[in-house]
């Protein structure tokens, strides 16, 4: 992607889009956004100022250009050649607000980060969201993937879910409807959050309180959390856990370029210093095909990986089976 395309994209799109009243950037980096620090840039970044400025941009905007939804980017690889088309990223002054409605229930923006959800319930004596204190992203990936943690995932606290879809349509969908399973939602991929009710149950806030501080020194005793990293980079396979596999075959510490495997926690992928997108892809799909190899299990990928591959790099191929 040469930076003029950008540039030529949002020229050829002022015509055709409303006034909006957000931000609306040629060739934005991702590597300032992502987690990893790595990545080429999206051709257009819209930063809608509300839902309703959200609407109206994708009704104008043409079908034939692609639109990507990031978060936080806290569990995203952005590829070295970046994105085509528009990535929308919802901010924290247009859907970053939190309301306790009453009955325990809060009403969240899809900007909000979990760890900000988890102590507004707090604050409110609303149990059943401390888990959220250690997940490392916004609302909006949370419905979208149904993250958990410490036993608890998104679907067990999710009542209903604001969305705008590509048309530029304003849904509203139930928590049953999100079709949620591990790690996964069923909602149309075009939908883009833009937040959520969720309900607790009533909870002295001290326990809340406890529980919260053992998630934080669980995550400061096994996670690399100080590090560049995108979290979590594998699913669980049934009645496993990823990191054992892992472990199991010979890939904690495991190096490609500045892309490591944590020596701390080897579900983690690291970017130790100067690494690229390709090579932390790269290493990813190692150590799929070294776990294959060694148990048979194939592990799936939780990081999310978007965008084109760098015209000088080849593309990072799924694993094959055996790896020679």
């Amino acid at each position: 992607m040469s930076r003029s395309d950008g540039e030529t994209l949002l020229e050829r799109l002022r015509p055709l889009l409303p006034e909006t009243r957000g931000r609306l950037k040629a060739n934005a980096p991702m590597s300032e956004i992502t987690w990893f620090r790595t990545g080429g840039p999206a051709e257009l970044l819209f930063q809608p100022a509300d839902e309703d400025d959200l609407a109206a941009f994708l009704a104008a905007l043409p079908d034939d250009v692609p639109v990507t939804v990031i978060g936080v980017g806290s569990n995203l690889l952005v590829r070295d050649g970046g994105i085509r088309g528009v990535v929308v990223r919802l901010s924290a002054k247009g859907f970053g607000s939190i309301e306790v409605l009453g009955d325990n229930r809060i009403r969240a923006g899809a900007a909000v980060p979990d760890k900000r959800l988890a102590a507004a319930a707090r604050e409110a004596g609303i149990g059943g969201f401390h888990h959220y204190h250690g997940i490392p992203g916004s609302v909006g990936g949370a419905l979208r993937m149904n993250a958990g943690a410490n036993g608890v995932e998104t679907r067990e606290r999710v009542v209903e879910v604001r969305a705008v879809d590509r048309q530029g349509r304003k849904h509203v969908i139930t928590g049953e409807e999100m079709g949620y399973a591990y790690r996964h939602s069923s909602a149309a991929p075009d939908l883009i959050f833009t937040g959520a009710t969720f309900e607790g149950y009533a909870e002295d806030r001290a326990v809340i309180g406890k529980l919260m501080d053992e998630v934080q020194a669980h995550r400061e005793t096994v996670q690399p959390i100080r590090e560049k990293t995108g979290g979590s980079t594998f699913k669980n396979p049934p009645d496993s856990s990823a990191w054992k596999q892992i472990d199991a075959a010979g890939c904690r510490g495991l190096t490609i370029g500045g892309a490591q495997m944590s020596p701390l926690h080897c579900n983690f992928m690291l970017n130790t210093g100067g690494a690229t997108s390709h090579d932390l892809e790269l290493l990813g799909e190692t150590v799929r095909t070294r776990v294959l190899d060694h148990s048979g299990i194939r592990l799936d990928w939780e990081i999310k990986r978007i965008g084109e591959f760098a015209e000088d790099d080849e593309p990072v191929q799924p694993f094959l089976g055996r790896l020679l």
